[in-house]
């Protein structure tokens, strides 16, 4: 692109719906001229402020990083939705040119002398400044940001850390990008009835659509997107099949060739103990924890390894049970990874009466969704009313008003629930714009949060509906928890604003919502037979609830084995080789060999496609213990929509972001910090 490339306007400047962002006017050639037009414009208002001649103050120094480079981040939340949910060739290029340019541009921020001499001379004076504690916590905020940037560092080793930061960011695209090559290219194809043995009807429809979706029409494609994956391995019978479908699943990143990541990872620990070390850190876990509630990498694994003790006893008395079952079918074969939720799903059956199967035609995709919003009005007064014809980044994209119990407009949400081979996997929300309060240059006040969740369930064959597993439906439950800690926010300032907290207290909204999908007069309302409209026979939601902590064995091992080696590798003092480490980890905690890491090293995304839950992975059970006890408070009631505990949740927890201290917040709501007794309990796992 030359100088002379004109920008497109409808990246910074948002004109459609409420102020949506005209999706439809950007094209993928625009990203490149905007995105080096916008590290001008930002680094010209860095050079006012550090220039500013004035004496520095809250205003002409925090708050004026607060509203600069709007052009950027605004340019960035397209990109960057884009890169994860809808991506392609061009994109990922330039994703893979932007990450390193992006990590060098606030590099240079971060250590930018003068600049940081104003913000240290502000935090040095801080008591003398008259600040609120949002203001305070703010400039906290940015004077630690400055720190781990590098600012206090010799001008040789900024350097050191720059260049370590843009050779991580350039590492960790490639690292998601080899992800969703080994995803999109692997694929199982299915005609015959005999490779079809115990697969359920909803699922022939989502792996034929997956078939047609890749030209192969009267087919059945097993992909590697967990929402078939998963219940492929649950009601396959064919085990040789299985055992293949399995394998790739958890060799994705780890087939050699340009897709491997093996040796993304070694490169990425080395790095990032590296630049631990640069910023007097024993090791990379103690730099990522200095800010959280955890603080320490002995805390993270004192947490994990009480849970570990109970899960993997209770996951060989489950082992035991499956092997029972595998013997009466006259077979010899141990119980492999890939036997595991085939007979888990038959052993269920016979002990609670119900299967899987039997459940997922009273999860409606669109009931599910009617459920998370009408808690949320419930609990919250907000109420969502979706706007047909309004163009989301993509045609699955659905785009909601989100309005307060008086009528005025609080925010908008975008729901893009379907897997496709542009969309990495997982779920996850952000946000093209978060709340806040302050006055941009552009005379506006204040920001109405965009917020979006993605998840990759199985779309459907044109018009039948889409049905979801038990644990979809607590996945969109989830991810609209991150959604609402969005929306709520009622912040001054962007940085504090939303999801802006520390990463483990970050899943406590999500986690704590997903309670409300099983509470009864929700799944009585909701879960409803997508052919009769008959709701959830009392006897099948008895079972349903009773059944909660089954397999919790199982499904706590898969966790806290991935959390554990993501807290060794970054407090390993010395870096080895990562699969070695991987292995030794696992044989050293007991990890069964009947069951796999949630996450393998190789696909990792969590840890190695970015930074977001490096040494941070542990953070869902942290915040499940946070979530059981937040709980448990409503529980307490007697009814799980007490208005005043609902109240109490909103102003302490959804509404605050980061404006004060995540344990304050939570004594705020609860009286108290939680052991991990209740989430124990939930899990089935108290002594």
């Amino acid at each position: 692109m030359t100088a002379s490339t004109p920008l497109n306007p409808a990246l910074t400047t948002w004109t459609g719906h409420e102020g949506l962002p005209r999706f439809d006017l950007v094209k993928d050639t625009d990203f490149a001229p905007a995105f080096e037009a916008a590290f001008k414009a930002h680094e010209a208002e860095i050079d006012d402020i550090a220039g500013n001649p004035d004496q520095p103050t809250f205003e002409n120094t925090v708050i004026a990083l607060e509203i600069a480079g709007d052009a950027l981040s605004r340019i960035s939340s397209i990109f960057w939705n884009k890169a994860g949910a809808d991506t392609n060739e061009t994109i990922q290029a330039l994703e893979r040119d932007i990450a390193p340019k992006m990590s060098r541009h606030y590099s240079k921020i971060g250590m930018n002398a003068a600049l940081f001499k104003r913000i240290d001379t502000l935090w040095e004076n801080r008591e003398s400044l008259g600040l609120d504690l949002e203001a305070t916590r703010v400039l906290e905020r940015h004077w630690k940001g400055f720190v781990k940037s590098g600012a206090k560092l010799p001008k040789e080793q900024q350097e050191r850390l720059a260049g370590i930061n843009e050779t991580l960011a350039g590492l960790g695209a490639k690292f998601g990008q080899n992800v969703l090559a080994d995803e999109k290219n692997w694929a199982l194809f299915l005609d015959s009835e005999e490779d079809l043995a115990g697969i359920p009807d909803f699922l022939r429809d989502a792996m034929a659509s997956a078939a047609s979706d890749r030209g192969q029409q009267g087919k059945y494609a097993v992909t590697l997107s967990r929402s078939i994956i998963e219940p492929f391995l649950t009601f396959s019978d064919n085990r040789e099949l299985r055992e293949k479908a399995f394998r790739a699943w958890i060799a994705r990143g780890e087939n050699g060739g340009e897709t491997d990541n093996r040796g993304l990872i070694a490169e990425t620990l080395a790095l990032r103990a590296e630049k631990a070390k640069l910023l007097g850190y024993d090791n990379y876990a103690a730099l990522k924890l200095d800010n959280t509630m955890a603080k320490t990498p002995e805390a993270v694994n004192g947490l994990l390894m009480q849970v570990w003790e109970k899960a993997v006893a209770r996951a060989r008395e489950e082992e035991a049970d499956l092997a029972t079952l595998v013997a009466a079918e006259g077979r010899n074969h141990d119980v492999m990874p890939w036997d595991w939720r085939h007979y888990a799903e038959k052993l269920r059956a016979e002990k609670f009466n119900f299967s899987e199967g039997e459940l997922k035609p009273y999860l409606q995709l669109e009931k599910i969704i009617e459920a998370s919003f009408d808690v949320a009005q419930r609990l919250f007064g907000i109420t969502a009313t979706e706007k047909k014809g309004v163009a989301g980044y993509h045609p699955d994209v659905r785009v909601f008003e989100m309005r307060d119990a008086s009528g005025r407009l609080t925010a908008l949400f975008l729901g893009d629930y379907f897997a496709r081979s542009s969309k990495r996997s997982g779920a996850w929300m952000s946000s093209f714009q978060s709340q806040h309060k302050l006055t941009l240059k552009n005379g506006a006040v204040g920001e109405l949060p965009i917020i979006y969740n993605v998840c990759n369930f199985a779309k459907p064959a044109e018009g039948k509906p889409a049905l979801l597993s038990l644990d979809d439906a607590r996945t969109l439950f989830h991810e609209f928890g991150h959604a609402l800690h969005g929306m709520l926010s009622n912040v001054t300032y962007p940085s504090v604003s939303g999801t802006g907290v520390s990463r483990d207290f970050v899943e406590l909204p999500s986690q704590l919502y997903e309670h409300w999908l099983t509470v009864p007069d929700i799944l009585k309302r909701y879960a409803v037979h997508y052919r009769t409209g008959e709701p959830m026979p009392e006897a099948l939601l008895d079972k349903v609830l009773a059944a909660r902590t089954f397999n919790s064995g199982f499904a706590t091992v898969e966790f806290t084995s991935s959390a554990l080696v993501d807290m060794a590798y970054h407090t390993a003092q010395a870096q080895g080789e990562p699969m070695a480490l991987e292995a030794a980890t696992l044989e050293k905690i007991g990890m069964p060999r009947s069951i796999v890491m949630r996450h393998r090293s190789p696909h990792f995304l969590h840890v190695f496609s970015g930074d977001g839950y490096s040494a941070g992975y542990y953070s869902y059970m942290w915040s499940e213990v946070l979530d059981a006890d937040a709980f448990a408070a409503f529980e307490e009631t007697g009814n799980a929509f007490d208005p005043g505990m609902a109240q109490k949740l909103k102003d302490n927890v959804y509404s605050v972001g980061g404006s004060i201290d995540p344990e304050d917040a939570y004594k705020g709501f609860r009286g108290k910090l939680p052991s991990p007794d209740a989430m124990l309990a939930k899990k089935g796992l108290a002594a």
